[in-house]
């Protein structure tokens, strides 16, 4: 007889199959696999060169690129909109001040110029270089339909939007349901947090105010504790503590097994664990090694077809600045 649990991921893999069946019907944006094809044929190749330069100078900005791009998606869709460097932009809000890539984001934006003149939008290129970046840390590759504009706006206070990892689980939901993705694609794109760092400073709170209790959060595993505590003391605010503290800088699926043993980092990614409708999913990723990299493919598609409804742009000559 089998156990609720064991009924449960299986349940959750079910979903996961029809999630990846689902994906390939298409995304009902205007974009196209081979939208470079004719213009600029050599645009994956310049951004997979490039991506692969500055990893090899900083193995730390492969993640950081990744994070670039679901900022970017997470405001007014995938429009380039957080590179825009300009006063009250979503470049110089609170929640992006860690935020990490623009110079290699420019680095490429100049090769293609000199390559493929008044072609390749930002957006695009930052979709590609987030894909570049997972392949680089023993991710899935995957193929990205192209044909994005760059946006003429952006606004610091719509960042007010963005998770910042204090939220409950209905929250997130809500969130990830109004850029038309799925609690599944929530639980998958949390995974991403199987790479990166983030500071010590963000989690203060966690470690020694949770809930103006003055203590740490209870539900985090003793020994994880004392170590994240002495990595991050209260005078440590720039110091960094790995998300994925097993496996930091490879692309697997301990990122869910972690949060089985409660190491989750960020009290978002605690949550998932936790809560009765993301545990199945969860449970699923953590036992079967081979579903994440797939799913979080199909997902990273989906995120990357987020467009606002009505957006318009252009294809900008400079990432940071809209054309005069």
């Amino acid at each position: 007889m089998c156990s609720s649990s064991s009924f449960m991921v299986s349940s959750y893999l079910l979903i996961v199959i029809v999630h990846l069946v689902m994906i390939s019907v298409g995304t009902g944006q205007e974009l196209e696999f081979n939208y470079y094809d004719g213009s600029c044929p050599n645009f994956e190749e310049i951004v997979s060169s490039k991506v692969k330069q500055w990893y090899q100078m900083d193995r730390t900005m492969a993640p950081s690129l990744l994070r670039l791009h679901f900022h970017d998606c997470a405001v007014r869709g995938c429009d380039a909109s957080i590179l825009l460097n300009k006063p009250w932009s979503e470049r110089t809000a609170q929640v992006s001040k860690t935020l990490r890539g623009f110079e290699v984001i420019d680095d490429i934006k100049a090769e293609l110029e000199k390559a493929c003149p008044r072609t390749v939008s930002c957006a695009d290129i930052l979709t590609a270089a987030a894909r570049d970046s997972t392949v680089l840390l023993n991710g899935p590759f995957w193929a990205n339909e192209y044909g994005r504009k760059d946006g003429r706006e952006s606004y610091a206070h719509e960042t007010n939007v963005i998770p910042t990892s204090y939220e409950n689980v209905t929250y997130l939901i809500e969130f990830f349901q109004s850029k038309g993705l799925t609690l599944l694609d929530l639980v998958v794109l949390s995974g991403a947090h199987t790479i990166g760092r983030c500071t010590c400073g963000s989690l203060k709170e966690r470690l020694y105010n949770y809930m103006g209790s003055k203590k740490a959060d209870p539900s985090m595993a003793p020994k994880y504790l004392d170590y994240l505590k002495r990595k991050c003391s209260m005078a440590a605010s720039d110091q960094y503590a790995d998300l994925d503290a097993t496996t930091p800088h490879l692309f697997d699926n301990l990122y869910y097994q972690n949060l089985g043993r409660n190491m989750g980092l960020l009290h978002t990614d605690q949550l998932l664990q936790s809560d009765h409708r993301t545990v199945g999913i969860v449970e699923a990723f953590a036992t079967q090694a081979f579903l994440f990299p797939y799913t979080f493919s199909a997902s990273m598609v989906k995120l990357g077809s987020v467009i606002q409804d009505g957006a318009y742009g252009e294809v900008r000559l400079n990432c940071s600045r809209v054309n005069q």
